[in-house]
This record gives C-alpha cells, structure tokens and sequence, in this order.
C-alpha cells in the first residue's frame, strides 16, 4: 500500500513548535520528521497560507533569511489538530487491530 502523504501546513506548524526557523530549515526538518523534503512551491505556499490565517508569523531578517514563528492562535491550533489526529489513529488502530 502506498504512503499517504502527510499534510505539509501541518509540518510546517509541528516544525515551527520545536522554535522559530527559516525556511530551508523548516524543509530540512520536515524531511526529518517525515522522511520526505517538500518542494519549494509546496513549503512556500503552506508558509504564505498559515501567515495569512495568522497561525505564523514572520520575524526580522537574519543575514537574508526570514525566520518564522508559531502564534498563539497557530499553537492553539496545532493543539487542536493534533487531537483530533490523535482521535483518529485510536479509532484506527483499534478497527484495524494493531497492538493487539
């Protein structure tokens, strides 16, 4: 069975929860945290969607890269979705009788 493709707003909120970073290193640690590296397009436009929802937000410029930084609301969010994900895979896990 394929790999489902995780969702890359959320790597970039689950990114951003472990401090403020860039965007090459927001890629490399979503490589890290799920085995693939998005493209620039795909990392680019989940950081331009999350800042206008107001989930991020960008800090000043360090020697030419724009780190970024979770906001109250993005940690909120992240919270929440997190649960609910957590929600799911009980659900899934036990339907589907894994650890059993």
């Amino acid at each position: 069975m394929p790999s489902l493709p995780l969702d890359p707003p959320l790597l970039v909120l689950i990114s951003l929860a472990g401090g403020p970073k860039h965007g090459h290193a927001i890629m490399l640690d979503i490589e890290g945290i799920s085995g693939t590296r998005p493209g620039p397009g795909t990392l680019y436009g989940a950081i331009g969607r999350l800042e206008a929802s107001g989930l991020i937000q960008p800090m000043p410029v360090e020697e030419r890269r724009r780190p970024y930084r979770l906001t109250p609301k993005g940690e909120s969010a992240l919270e929440d979705r997190l649960g609910q994900l957590r929600t799911a895979v009980d659900v899934g896990i036990q339907r589907a009788r894994i650890d059993r």
